[in-house]
């Protein structure tokens, strides 16, 4: 799966420290979506999907 996650948080002027509090999660867990390292779970997709008020599928889609 591939991911706009750091373009989204670049975008904000938002660290990865920043976006992880805001989703009640650890940095670490923010950097491994961003790297593709980690899927997220459809909760947190959906939360993550909210905070940018867009679609899951514009953040995230199938591919390498």
């Amino acid at each position: 799966m591939t991911n706009r996650l750091k373009i989204l948080r670049a975008e904000r002027n938002w660290s990865q420290s920043d976006l992880a509090e805001q989703l009640e999660i650890s940095r670490q867990s923010v950097n491994a979506i961003e790297t593709g390292r980690y899927d997220p779970s459809l909760p947190l997709a959906f939360r993550i999907a909210r905070l940018f008020a867009q679609p899951i599928e514009a953040i995230f889609s199938e591919g390498n």
